[in-house]
């Protein structure tokens, strides 16, 4: 059975289509949301959150915002959501496959 996930994505390019900058906007904005992680999650060294993933898509720099992190941390979901809006950034709503979780 497969379980599909939510994700917000915010795309490299402002409304107007302008690309956003600095080019490393998405692991800036991936890195400091690295702390957020599923309850037990562990590892010895600094890796991004599964709920915010910096990746390139149709050749445009994005973060993919996993909805979960809505439930996790408002605060944090309310960041990037707020991060995109105060850029003016574009942002769809996608839902892919994804592991299955408790």
């Amino acid at each position: 059975m497969t379980q599909f996930v939510q994700q917000l994505v915010i795309r490299g390019l402002t409304l107007d289509g302008q690309r956003f900058r600095p080019s490393d906007w998405a692991e800036r904005l991936a890195g400091v949301m690295s702390q957020f992680r599923p309850a037990g999650a562990v590892g010895d060294h600094l890796t991004y959150s599964p709920y915010a993933v910096p990746v390139v898509l149709d050749g445009v720099r994005c973060v993919l915002v996993d909805h979960r992190l809505r439930d996790l941390e408002p605060l944090a979901w309310k960041f990037v959501c707020d991060f995109a809006s105060d850029n003016k950034l574009q942002t769809t709503e996608r839902e892919v496959p994804g592991p299955l979780r408790p």
